[in-house]
C-alpha cells in the first residue's frame, strides 16, 4: 500500500467516527482544560486532521475552529509514535516562517501527542501551545500522554455506542480485538494466537475457510506469504496430510500471479464472488476443498505491508463494506505482527549481544566472562558430588613468531584450529574457553589420570595446514585440581597460571601441576611478614625458658631461651609457625638482636639474684652469617661484665657452618674473643667433616633430639648417640642431649657419659617467673615427678 492508500484508509476511519464538525463536548473539553492548567500554557487543543484542514474538536485559549492542514503543527506530530516537541518554533527551520508563528497565536512552544481511533489509525493530536519557548523533559510530558489515552478511550466508547455496522456489530468486533490482544500478550504460542484470531474472523463473517499469513521478503525483495494460521480442513486423508504439514512447518505462498498473491503486489483488497470463473483463480494447495467466494484483505502498518487475511465461501458473498468494517481487526493484526517482529528483532539483538558478551568472536569459545559463570557452576556441582575439577591453563609456545612472520590472518587461523582441536579432545561436559591472545583454559571434570593432560598438549602438537603452510606448534600448560587446591575460581585460575609459567621455565611443551605446598608456604610467609613488624613494635615477642640439668652434680645448670609470639588473635605461637618465614629478611636480624639483648638482660638479673644459671639462645643462620652480626653481638654485650659473658651460650646449627666456612670461623672467633660460649646445635644431622669438628672453636655439642628420642628402640640411633658422646669426649667438648622424655633415656645417657640433659621429662619451656620457681624447687630425687 502506498502513502495515498494509507491516507485514504485513515480518512475513512475518521469518517466512521462521525465526529468532524460536531458540537463541543464536555468530556473532551475537560481533558484540554486539565492539559492547559497542568502545563500553564496559553492553548490546549484536541485537533483532528482531515484531507485539507485541521479542525479543533476541543479548544482552550484559541478563538478559531480550524486552520489549513498545510500549516498544522499537528500534521508533523501525527507522523510520530510519541510526543512531538518544538521547544522554540522561531529557531526551527520547519516552522519559523509558519503563519501561526509569525502571526496569531504566535506559537513558540508546541507539544503534541498523536491520538488514534479504535482501529489504530492516527486521526489527530492532543496538544499544548505557548507563546514563549519552553523546555519539557520526557517525564514532564507523561500527563499529556495519559490525557491522550483518555481521549482515545472516549472515542472508542462513542464508536461502540453509535454502531451503524451493516455486517459486523462493533461490540462483536471489539470483543474479537480484545481476544486477539489478550492471547498475543499472555501466550508464548504464536500459532495459537493467530488461530484464535482466524476463528473470530470466520465467526464474524460466516466464512467456511480462511487463513492469516505474514508477508515476508526474499533477499531480492520479492514478497511471499508465510501462513501463520489456516482452517482445519482435515476431512479426508489428503487434506489431513496437508493440514498436518502446515502445523509442522507452516505454508508458503510465493506465487504472485493468482488471487492469493495479487494483494502482495497491489496492496489492494481482493473480492471475488464467482471464483470458479475468475481469471485470477489458482494458488490453492493440493487437497484443498473448492472455493466459491473469496475476500483478501491486505494488512498494513503505515505503508508497510505486513500480512494478509484470506476468507472464503461466505454464502452471501463479500463486499467492500464488509472489508471496511473488519478494518479495526485487521489493524489490530498489523499491530500484533509488528509487535511480534519487534520482539523477534529485540530477541535476536539480545542474543547477538549475549554472544558478543560471553563468547570469543574469533573461536566461538566461551570468553573470560562466560568462563567465570560456567566455572562457578562446575565447582558447585563438584562440591555436590564430592568430585574433582581440573583447571588446565594453556599458553601456546612461539605463537608470536607466527603472527610476526605470517600476519594476523594466519595467526587467527592457527588459534581457531587449536580451539577446534581442544574441543575435539575433551568430553562434551568439559569446558574449553579462550582467555585472550594465545591463552586457553580447559575445565575437566573428575580427571584422575595425568595422561589426560598430556593428551591435550599432544592434540595441540598436531600439524596445522593453512594456505600451503604447515605449522607445528606446542603449548605449555599449568594444572591445578579442586578440591585439593581448595580455592575460588579466580584463585584457581591464578594457580594454574603460576604452574603454566613453571612449565615455560622447564623448557615449554609440557605441563606442570601447581605446587600447593609451596604456595601455602608463600602465602603463610606473606601473612607473617605483614604482621611481624607490628608484633615487634607492640612487644608481642617473649622468651620462654626450658631448664637444662647437669648430670654430674644433679642440679639445674641453666636454661635454653626459646622465642614465642603472643599473637593477639591466634594465641601463643611457637617458632615453627614464623621463624622460617622471616629468615633471609630484615626481620631476622631485628628478632635476633631482640633475643640477644633479652638474654643479656636475663643474665644480669640472674647475677643480681646470685643465680648461677647459664643461658642458651638460638641464632638465625642468616643473621649469624651477616656482615652486621659481629657489631650486633658486641653492642649487646657492652654492659655485661666479662665474668657473666661465659654464661651466655650461642647455639648455631651444624648445617650453618657448612654454608660459609670462612665467615663462620671469623664470627666464632669474634664471639670467643667477646667471652661467650658456642654450642653446635642439632649435631648429627649435618655432614661436617672431622676436620671441621676439630677446627671449630665450640665449647659445647648438642645431640639432635631425633637420635635421643629413638635411641632405646633404634640400634642405629643408639650407636650414633654413643659415637657423638665418644667423639665429644675425645675433643673435650661439653655434651648436651635434648629431647629426653623418660627416665630410661636419661639413665642410658648418663651411662654413656653425657654431661647435660633437657626435655619434657623435666619441664616444657616456661615463662621466666615459672621457670625460676621450677628451678628453685628442683630436687634430683623428685625429678620423676616432673
Amino acid at each position: 500500500m502506498n502513502n495515498n492508500e494509507t491516507e485514504l484508509r485513515r480518512l475513512a476511519a475518521l469518517d466512521r467516527l462521525e465526529i468532524l464538525d460536531t458540537s463541543p463536548e464536555e468530556r473532551f473539553d475537560r481533558l484540554t482544560r486539565i492539559a492547559r492548567q497542568h502545563y500553564q500554557v496559553e492553548i490546549a487543543l484536541l485537533s483532528l486532521l482531515d484531507d485539507k484542514r485541521q479542525w479543533f474538536k476541543s479548544r482552550q485559549g484559541l478563538d478559531v475552529a480550524e486552520t489549513p492542514r498545510a500549516i498544522a503543527f499537528c500534521d508533523y506530530a501525527m507522523r510520530q509514535d510519541q510526543v512531538f516537541v518544538v521547544a522554540d518554533a522561531t529557531q526551527d527551520p520547519r516552522f519559523r516562517n509558519n503563519p501561526l508563528v509569525l502571526g496569531t497565536p504566535h506559537i513558540r512552544f508546541y507539544a503534541g501527542m498523536p491520538v488514534r481511533e479504535p482501529s489504530g489509525f492516527k486521526i489527530g493530536t492532543l496538544c499544548i501551545i505557548d507563546d514563549k519557548p519552553r523546555q519539557f523533559t520526557e517525564r514532564n510530558l507523561e500527563v499529556l500522554r495519559t490525557l491522550a489515552t483518555m481521549v482515545e478511550e472516549e472515542l472508542e466508547r462513542s464508536y461502540i455506542e453509535s454502531d451503524k455496522s451493516e455486517y459486523v456489530p462493533v461490540s462483536h468486533l471489539n470483543r474479537a480485538i480484545h481476544h486477539a490482544q489478550s492471547v498475543f500478550l499472555t501466550s508464548d504460542n504464536e500459532r495459537a494466537a493467530f488461530q484464535q484470531m482466524l476463528g473470530d474472523l470466520l465467526d464474524l463473517t460466516g466464512s467456511q475457510f480462511g487463513f492469516i499469513g505474514e508477508v515476508m521478503h526474499e533477499n531480492n525483495g520479492t514478497p511471499y506469504l508465510k501462513v501463520r494460521a489456516i482452517t482445519n480442513i482435515a476431512w479426508n486423508a489428503e487434506t489431513q496430510a496437508l493440514y498436518q504439514d502446515v502445523e509442522r512447518r507452516g505454508m508458503i505462498f510465493d506465487r504472485l500471479d493468482n488471487i492469493l498473491g495479487q494483494p502482495m503486489v497491489t496492496g489492494e483488497t481482493i473480492i471475488s464472488n464467482h471464483l470458479t470463473s475468475d481469471t485470477r483463480r489458482g494458488g490453492l494447495p493440493p487437497g484443498h476443498p473448492p472455493i466459491n467466494t473469496y475476500l483478501g484483505i491486505p494488512v498494513f502498518s503505515g505503508n508497510r505491508h505486513l500480512g494478509l487475511i484470506g476468507l472464503a465461501n461466505r454464502t452471501e458473498g463479500y463486499t467492500q463494506k464488509l472489508a471496511d468494517e473488519l478494518a479495526p481487526l485487521s489493524q489490530t493484526l498489523a499491530n500484533l505482527i509488528e509487535r511480534k517482529r519487534l520482539y523477534e528483532e529485540k530477541s535476536a539483538h539480545k542474543k547477538d549481544l549475549e554472544l558478543a558478551a560471553n563468547y570469543d568472536a574469533l573461536t566461538g569459545l566461551p570468553n573470560r566472562r562466560r568462563l567465570t559463570e560456567l566455572f562457578e557452576q562446575e565447582l558447585y556441582e563438584a562440591r555436590e558430588r564430592n568430585g574433582l575439577v581440573s583447571v588446565c591453563l594453556i599458553d601456546l609456545d612461539g605463537f608470536k613468531n607466527i603472527n610476526d612472520e605470517y600476519g594476523h590472518t594466519v595467526g587467527d587461523a592457527v588459534l581457531r584450529s587449536v580451539a577446534t582441536k581442544l574441543q575435539a579432545t575433551v568430553r562434551s561436559h568439559d569446558i574449553v574457553a579462550r582467555l585472550g591472545g594465545d591463552e586457553f583454559v580447559a575445565i575437566l571434570r573428575d580427571v584422575d589420570d595425568e595422561r589426560i593432560y598430556a593428551r591435550l598438549l599432544e592434540a595441540i602438537r598436531q600439524p596445522i595446514n593453512f594456505r600451503h603452510h604447515m605449522f607445528h606448534i606446542s603449548g605449555s600448560m599449568g594444572v591445578t585440581v579442586y578440591p585439593e587446591d581448595d580455592a575460588d575460581s579466580d584463585l584457581l585460575l591464578r594457580h594454574a597460571d603460576q604452574a603454566m609459567y613453571a612449565a615455560k621455565e622447564t623448557g615449554k611443551n609440557c605441563f606442570k601441576l601447581f605446587d600447593l605446598q609451596s604456595n601455602s608456604s608463600r602465602k603463610e610467609r606473606t601473612r607473617v611478614l605483614e604482621q611481624i613488624d607490628s608484633a615487634l613494635r607492640h612487644q608481642q615477642m617473649e622468651l620462654y625458658y626450658q631448664p637444662k640439668i647437669c648430670f654430674h652434680n644433679h642440679s639445674v645448670n641453666g636454661f635454653e631461651a626459646l622465642i614465642r609470639w603472643n599473637h593477639p588473635k591466634e594465641g601463643l605461637l611457637k617458632p615453627k609457625f614464623f621463624l622460617e618465614h622471616i629468615e633471609y629478611t630484615e626481620y631476622a636480624r631485628t628478632l635476633g638482636n631482640f633475643v640477644i639483648r633479652e638474654a643479656v638482660k636475663r643474665l644480669l638479673e640472674f647475677a643480681e639474684q646470685d643465680l648461677p644459671y647459664t643461658l642458651s639462645i638460638n641464632l638465625s643462620p642468616c643473621h649469624f652469617l651477616s656482615e652486621e652480626f659481629r657489631e650486633d653481638i658486641s653492642s649487646a654485650l657492652e654492659g655485661c661484665p666479662r665474668e657473666l659473658r661465659a654464661r651466655l651460650i650461642l647455639e648455631i646449627l651444624e648445617t650453618t657452618v657448612m654454608d660459609d666456612t670462612e665467615t663462620v670461623m671469623e664470627n666464632l672467633k669474634a664471639c670467643r674473643e667477646l667471652g661467650v660460649d658456642i654450642s653446635l646445635d642439632d649435631f648429627g644431622t649435618g655432614y661436617s667433616s672431622l676436620d671441621y669438628f676439630r677446627r671449630l672453636p665450640t665449647q659445647e655439642i648438642k645431640i639432635d633430639r631425633s637420635f635421643v628420642m629413638d635411641m632405646l628402640d633404634d640400634a642405629d640411633d643408639s650407636m650414633i648417640v654413643s659415637a657423638i658422646i665418644s667423639l665429644s669426649k675425645s675433643f673435650k667438648r661439653r655434651l648436651v642431649a635434648e629431647g629426653i622424655d623418660c627416665a630410661d633415656v636419661e639413665r642410658k645417657l648418663i651411662e654413656l657419659g653425657c654431661d647435660i640433659g633437657q626435655g619434657f621429662f623435666y619441664s616444657k619451656p616456661l615463662p621466666l617467673p615459672e621457670a625460676l620457681r621450677w628451678a628453685a624447687d628442683f630436687r634430683w630425687e623428685s625429678r620423676l615427678m616432673a
